[in-house]
């Protein structure tokens, strides 16, 4: 996760039950490459230890016996004046009361006093307590100081009761921290689409055609746009994929539901990036009950689904002169080929009216569909072309929003 790559990471620890889950954070925003200290309060010392956290960091964690050693006149101010993103996880009532008054009795409350990076809190605490005027006050003050926050989430509490208050699971926050850490990035104020997964389209009640898209390097693109500040709208056919933290969805199902979708949302969008596998054909009859083996093998004919790209071709064309409408500004295809790779997506992105395709041999082994590797090849509408190594999907993403930034900067 480049975005996490060498970043300055302070996470304060306090006292509840879930703060063995941020232990769970700790780890893996280190091995994500990011450079973790982290603070335990007096009350989260009750529930874990400081050594599990360097255990899994590798790294120093400070409690408030470091407060009155040697270094008490300057630690706070090095901690917090040091890090890139301050995550207070889990952050109990009292500690929410405290940053909401500036109090700070404690190696964690004074850090976030002296921290001049973007601070994200993630509540956790008992049903009631997190609804109560006096904690919702004190969330109100800090978002108008512009702290983010992750959660509550509602579910089982650790006392058994059901409610609002759990604290969001380790998954889920480390997205919100990779949301955070893009704010003010290359694509910030910009709406960027992005498609992902194959389409269905119905036999009968029961029955689709479909293909193999996962989906995977979609939604890769879509994690890769919101880590560069983008806002992002992801049109995403059915997948088993969790979408990533930040981007609205728009689930849709057929051909027909992501054009329409997609013309919708794209309209006010800065880019679309295309990477959905959307079906050239579909039953021209879909039948009205399930089709039954006792009946026969069944003769279906089909016909041409829509063409979505095409679709968005003809809006980005004005009645005068053939000139571009502004929105969008930049729209990428995907090229997913099992036959002369670059000839077929030379074809699509003139034909599309393209401003770059991504083409991939969906025949390799080790890229395109349902694996987590691709190798693809960048053709640009200027003619030019860049071959990708063999690489993880997200970074293949991170290249191709690289691109999709730079194309938005000269257009």
């Amino acid at each position: 996760m480049s975005i996490l790559t060498s970043k300055h990471i302070l996470l304060a620890v306090t006292g509840s039950i879930a703060a063995y889950k941020a232990a769970d954070l700790a780890s893996k925003l280190t091995q994500a490459g990011a450079l973790v200290d982290v603070i335990l309060t007096p009350a989260a010392e009750k529930f874990v230890t400081p050594l599990t956290f360097q255990s899994v960091t590798g790294r120093k964690a400070f409690t408030d016996a470091d407060l009155w050693g040697g270094e008490a006149h300057v630690l706070h101010v090095g901690l917090g004046q040091g890090a890139d993103l301050l995550v207070v996880a889990p952050a109990t009532a009292n500690t929410l009361a405290k940053m909401a008054h500036g109090l700070a009795d404690n190696l964690a409350t004074i850090t976030a006093l002296a921290a001049r990076c973007p601070i994200l809190v993630a509540p956790a605490m008992d049903v009631g307590m997190f609804e109560h005027p006096a904690t919702q006050e004190n969330v109100r003050i800090l978002c108008g100081r512009g702290v983010y926050f992750a959660g509550p989430d509602e579910g089982r509490m650790a006392s058994g009761l059901v409610g609002r208050g759990r604290f969001v699971e380790p998954a889920e926050l480390l997205g919100h921290i990779r949301l955070t850490l893009g704010f003010g990035g290359k694509l910030a104020g910009k709406k960027i689409v992005v498609t992902a997964g194959g389409t269905q389209e119905p036999l009968d009640p029961v029955r689709v055609l479909t293909n193999r898209s996962s989906g995977k390097q979609g939604y890769a693109l879509a994690q890769a746009a919101l880590d560069a500040g983008g806002t992002v709208v992801l049109v995403a056919a059915p997948t088993a994929l969790t979408p990533p933290v930040g981007a609205r969805v728009v689930a849709v199902r057929t051909a027909e539901e992501m054009k329409e979708a997609v013309l919708a949302e794209s309209a006010g969008a800065e880019a679309l990036v295309m990477a959905a596998a959307v079906a050239d054909f579909r039953p021209k009859q879909v039948a009205g009950n399930k089709l039954k083996k006792r009946d026969g093998i069944p003769q279906i004919e089909l016909e041409a689904a829509p063409d979505v790209l095409l679709a968005v071709a003809s809006t980005r064309l004005g009645a005068g002169a053939g000139m571009r409408s502004r929105k969008p500004r930049i729209v990428i295809g995907f090229a997913a080929e099992s036959r002369d790779l670059i000839g077929n997506a030379e074809s699509k992105l003139q034909s599309k009216n393209l401003d770059m395709i991504v083409a991939n041999d969906i025949s390799a082994p080790d890229a395109g569909f349902g694996v987590d590797t691709n190798r693809v090849t960048l053709l640009f509408a200027d003619g030019r072309k860049i071959s990708l190594p063999l690489m993880g999907k997200d970074e293949a993403a991170e290249a191709v929003i690289e691109h999709l930034a730079a194309l938005l900067e000269t257009q």
